[in-house]
């Protein structure tokens, strides 16, 4: 797309053109208020995961996630949320889905390969839990 690298913040930017985070006509809550990241954008991911089982997801705030896919983690929720991370998966094959980030349990995947420490404390957004 001529040049522009699509990061969650540039996404987000464009998301919030269109109006207020909702699903089903009602907005989404925030599965916490505080998220660990490797940078305050939470552009870059903390670390590469592989699904250890199928997870479905109860609703838009999170991702479907089959087992054996990478799942690249680009937060940790903190407080209430813990459980969850934020992340977005991968296919078979680059390009055969297209990237949506989402939340999905900590404890459906195993983390093989830290990128980056995420120890950066941001707060969450509604942006956050926006439903695409």
């Amino acid at each position: 797309m001529g040049g522009i690298v699509w990061s969650p913040l540039w996404v987000g930017l464009l998301l919030s053109s269109f109006g207020g985070p909702v699903w089903s006509g009602r907005q989404m809550d925030k599965l916490a208020e505080k998220k660990l990241c490797a940078d305050a954008e939470c552009d870059h991911p903390i670390s590469i995961a592989v699904a250890l089982q199928d997870y479905i997801a109860p609703d838009c705030r999170f991702i479907n996630i089959q087992r054996g896919q990478v799942v690249y983690v680009f937060s940790k929720l903190k407080g209430r949320g813990r459980l969850f991370w934020g992340g977005s998966v991968q296919g078979d094959y680059y390009g055969e889905q297209p990237a949506r980030l989402g939340f999905f349990p900590s404890s459906v995947v195993q983390e093989n390969q830290y990128l980056k420490p995420g120890k950066v404390e941001v707060k969450t957004s509604r942006w956050d839990f926006y439903c695409q």
